[in-house]
């Protein structure tokens, strides 16, 4: 059987090369994460007739956020959410810690 494409032969003591190790937060740093958001939308469904309580508690919450999971985008459209006026009783803390753990080890593929 012949085909066009031409036999690469490595010698044996040759090393595959490996992929880069995905650097993922521990699974305690991510319960604290998401205990701390689970917290924090209890308590604005609490402080909805308190505008000015809730929007200290979500900057709060992201600046925990922050020190907990470091720089990630995604606790700034959080943040944004949060500030508007009627969204404090959807759980948006909750669903942006769940999109950082989901989607944190999701990388661009390298152009070959």
């Amino acid at each position: 059987m012949e085909t066009d494409k031409p036999a690469i032969v490595l010698p044996e003591n040759s090393v595959e090369p490996t992929l880069p190790q995905i650097k993922r937060h521990s699974r305690g740093k991510l319960a604290i994460a998401f205990a701390v958001a689970a917290v924090s939308d209890v308590l604005a469904m609490a402080t909805v007739i308190a505008p000015p309580l809730q929007i200290a508690l979500d900057v709060i919450t992201a600046l925990i956020l922050f020190l907990i999971l470091g720089r990630r985008w995604a606790l700034l459209p959080g943040l944004v959410t949060e500030a508007i006026p009627g969204m404090g009783v959807f759980p948006v803390w909750v669903l942006v810690v769940l999109s950082i753990i989901i989607y944190d080890g999701i990388k661009k593929p390298g152009k070959t």
